[in-house]
C-alpha cells in the first residue's frame, strides 16, 4: 500500500463573521453562574459554565432519531412537563431544530410534538419521504449535509446536541463551535479526528464543549472537586462488552449477532461493535485527551462490568472521586443541558436498599488490541485519530456484513495506521483528505 498524497495548502482561519447568537430585548441574559473559582476550574476553558438565561434554552438536536437524540427528547419532555426554571417560570427547554437521516417518520413525529421551527434531513434523497409525511405548519425543512451546519450555527440556537454517529457529525459540530454555541458533545469522532481544531475553535469563538458520553460526563463532574493542576490521572471505566470473558481463540468465531448483544447498554449497531472490540474505549481515551486537555499518560482504563461507576478522577493527594448512577444516558444528557444547575430528571436512581457489589479489573490488551491502539494514538496525536476512526468505520461495517472476522477489526486498523504519512499539525483539509485515503486503503486491505 502506498502513502496518501499530502496537501501543502494551509487551512483557512475560521470566518470571524460567522453568525453569533443575536438576542432581542426579551431574551436578555441572566446573571452569571455563582460558582467559585475552584468549581470553575474544570480543566479547559471550553468546559466553563455557560451564561444562564432567563428564558427557555433553545436546543438543536443533530441526530435526533438516534438513541442519544431520542434520550435527549425524553429529558426535554420530562423537564418541560414536571419542572420549572430557577426563576419559577415553566419550560426550561425549547426544541428549535431537529435533524435525522433515514428515519423520516420518526423525525416528522418529533418535529410535530415539539413544534420544531427547523427540520433537516441529512440524506439528500429524503425530501420525497418528507413530503409523504404531510406539511409541517411553521417548520422550515432542508435537506443535505450543508443544512446541518446551517442549523448548528443558527443565531437562535443556544445549545447544539451533537449526536450524529461517526465522522459525518464533524462539519456540523465545528460549525456550532465557530458560531460560539454550547455544544453538548455526543459525537466523540469530532475530538478523535480533529480535537486540536475543535478546541482551538472553542477558544477563538468562546464556545463551550460539554461532554455527553457517560464516561466523560462522569469525569467532568468529578473534576469539580479540585483543580486541573491537581489531577494525577483520570480513569475511564469500560463494561468490557459481551466478550470480556472470552479467550482469544473464541473471538475468532464470534458473529455480528453475538457482538451486538451488549450486556448493559442498548445502543446502535456501530457503537455496539465498538464496545465488543473495546474500540469505543480507545476512541474515548483520545477524546478525553483533547476534551480535558490532559496528556495521554494521565489517562487510564479499567474494566467495570456493572457500569455503575462511570469513571473517576484521582487527585495528587490520593483522593479518588467517582460518579455513580445506574446505566441511563438521560442523566449525562440532562447534566450537559442544565449545567451548571441541577434539577429532578427522568433518569433511574441508585437503590441502596438491596446489596450489590462493584468489580474492577485491568483490561486485557492481548485480547482487546484496539484499546492499545487508542492509547498509542492519544499519545501521538496529529493525523492518527482521523486514520483510526476512518479505518474502524469501514471494518465495522464489513464485519456487520460478514465480510471479515472479528479480530480483523483491530489488526486492520493498526495496519492502516502504520502505513499512513503522519502529520503532527494537520489542517481540516488535510484531515478530510486522509479520512478519504484511510477508507480507500482499508477497503483495499480487506478486499472489498
Amino acid at each position: 500500500m502506498g502513502n496518501q498524497p499530502k496537501t501543502t495548502s494551509d487551512s483557512s482561519s475560521p470566518d470571524s463573521s460567522a453568525p453569533q447568537d443575536s438576542l432581542g430585548p426579551q431574551d436578555s441574559l441572566g446573571p452569571q453562574d455563582s460558582l467559585g473559582p475552584q468549581a470553575r476550574d474544570a480543566g479547559a476553558t471550553w468546559l466553563r459554565p455557560p451564561t444562564l438565561l432567563n428564558r427557555p434554552k433553545r436546543i438543536a438536536i443533530l441526530g435526533a432519531t438516534g438513541s442519544i437524540g431520542q434520550s435527549t427528547l425524553k429529558v426535554i419532555r420530562h423537564s418541560n412537563a414536571t419542572s420549572t426554571r430557577s426563576d419559577g417560570k415553566g419550560g426550561r427547554f425549547q426544541v428549535l431544530g431537529l435533524s435525522g437521516h433515514s428515519q423520516i417518520a420518526q423525525l416528522a413525529a418529533d418535529a410535530t410534538e415539539f413544534a420544531a421551527k427547523r427540520v433537516v434531513c441529512s440524506d439528500p434523497g429524503g425530501a420525497s419521504a418528507w413530503k409523504q409525511q404531510g406539511a409541517m405548519p411553521g417548520s422550515e425543512f432542508q435537506v443535505g449535509p450543508d443544512a446541518l451546519s446551517d442549523l448548528a450555527s443558527d443565531p437562535r440556537v443556544d445549545i447544539v446536541v451533537a449526536a450524529i454517529v461517526g465522522s459525518a457529525g464533524l462539519p456540523s459540530t465545528l460549525a456550532a463551535l465557530t458560531a460560539g454555541k454550547v455544544v453538548a458533545l455526543a459525537n466523540k469522532e469530532t475530538m478523535v479526528v480533529a480535537g486540536h481544531l475543535a478546541t482551538a475553535l472553542a477558544i477563538q469563538y468562546d464556545a463551550r464543549l460539554l461532554p455527553v458520553d457517560s464516561e466523560h460526563n462522569a469525569i467532568f463532574q468529578a473534576m469539580q472537586s479540585g483543580k486541573s493542576s491537581q489531577i494525577r490521572r483520570i480513569v475511564l471505566t469500560a463494561s468490557g462488552g459481551p466478550f470480556r470473558e472470552k479467550s482469544s481463540p473464541d473471538l475468532e468465531s464470534v458473529t455480528p449477532a453475538q457482538a451486538l448483544a451488549h450486556p448493559t447498554w442498548k445502543m446502535g449497531a456501530k457503537i455496539s461493535i465498538d464496545s465488543a472490540t473495546m474500540m469505543n474505549k480507545a476512541l474515548e481515551v483520545i477524546e478525553a485527551r483533547w476534551l480535558f486537555d490532559l496528556p495521554a499518560e494521565k489517562i487510564e482504563v479499567v474494566v467495570h462490568p456493572q457500569s455503575i461507576v462511570h469513571s473517576f478522577v484521582e487527585f495528587e493527594d490520593g483522593s479518588v472521586i467517582a460518579q455513580l448512577s445506574p446505566p441511563d444516558m438521560q442523566l449525562p444528557i440532562q447534566f450537559a443541558l442544565d449545567y451548571p444547575e441541577r434539577f429532578t430528571g427522568p433518569a433511574r436512581r441508585m437503590d441502596f436498599s438491596t446489596a450489590f457489589g462493584l468489580n474492577f479489573q485491568p483490561p486485557d490488551m492481548d485480547r482487546f488490541p484496539a484499546l492499545l491502539l487508542g492509547l498509542e494514538v492519544a499519545r501521538k496525536g496529529g493525523t492518527c485519530g482521523a486514520v483510526l476512526n476512518a479505518a474502524n468505520e469501514v471494518v465495522v461495517d464489513a464485519f456487520l456484513k460478514g465480510q471479515i472476522r472479528f479480530p480483523q477489526i483491530a489488526t486492520t486498523c493498526r495496519q492502516i495506521l502504520e502505513h499512513h504519512s503522519f502529520d503532527a499539525q494537520p489542517s481540516l483539509e488535510q484531515l478530510l483528505m486522509i479520512d478519504r485515503w484511510a477508507r480507500q486503503e482499508t477497503r483495499k486491505c480487506i478486499g472489498i
